[in-house]
């Protein structure tokens, strides 16, 4: 989605950005064959009542409100229902972002500049003095959202947030004692564990693994079977603590 134009709408001042995603997908993608022949499998929109593969211009979309019961909307309708703030970024309040739980955050997006612009560097610039975040509600493809907008590093910082009802944070009710010897070996653990934040030290291991096998593969070498590691669980809290601190 990089490169996708939009405008920030701050009061009457109009802002043009540039989406650029922060984050790209990592993951090995597969595709499923034929065990037979290795032929790639292809998925057809079959209708069980009329015995026939239906075509993309006859779908339409439907919601069960009963079983086997279905109101129907066509593109058309789908359409007339988006938000008038499709193709803006529209801002309706500034806040502390120290109110804002973490669990709210979604995705991340660079909002740049596509020239030299005196409202973009402005709009930077408050942003960065009024150490607050810009609340906003736009549309990203087909879904309507709102935003959050910081200044981050001489840029702007959009991040998608989850709306209230989409969040379930369950009550801890299960607080139990320790002892001031186990906080203070768990302490101990924290420092013998404490380092910098160096993210190129984080690998993905499984798509690591991944993609040598899928090498191995090519080149005709076997895939040799992984042992696992029994993990050991010890009942005693401190034993387990001070056991910790001696690795």
């Amino acid at each position: 989605m990089a490169n996708i134009h939009s405008a920030i709408s701050f009061g009457l001042v109009n802002i043009p950005i540039l989406y650029n995603p922060i984050i790209k997908n990592n993951d090995t993608s597969f595709n499923q064959l034929h065990k037979k022949c290795l032929n790639r499998i292809r998925y057809q929109k079959y209708c069980e009542r009329c015995k026939k593969v239906v075509k993309e211009t006859e779908l339409i979309k439907g919601f069960e409100y009963e079983k086997g019961e279905y109101v129907t909307f066509t593109k058309e309708e789908l359409s007339n229902m988006q938000i008038d703030s499709k193709d803006t970024i529209e801002i309706i309040s500034f806040v502390d972002p120290k109110e804002i739980p973490v669990y709210y955050y979604e995705k991340g997006y660079i909002l740049t500049s596509p020239k030299k612009s005196k409202a973009y560097s402005l709009f930077l610039e408050v942003l960065n003095k009024s150490k607050k975040v810009a609340i906003a509600k736009t549309t990203i493809g087909s879904k309507f959202y709102y935003v959050l907008l910081r200044y981050f590093e001489g840029s702007i910082l959009m991040s998608t947030i989850y709306f209230n009802e989409e969040v379930n944070i369950p009550d801890n009710n299960n607080e139990a004692k320790f002892t001031k010897k186990e906080l203070d070996l768990a302490m101990a653990l924290v420092s013998h564990l404490s380092g910098h934040f160096t993210p190129e030290d984080y690998q993905d291991d499984y798509q690591n693994q991944i993609k040598e096998a899928i090498n191995k593969k090519i080149e005709g070498k076997p895939i040799k079977k992984k042992i696992r590691k029994k993990s050991s669980s010890m009942k005693d809290l401190v034993t387990s603590l001070q056991k910790s601190l001696e690795v």
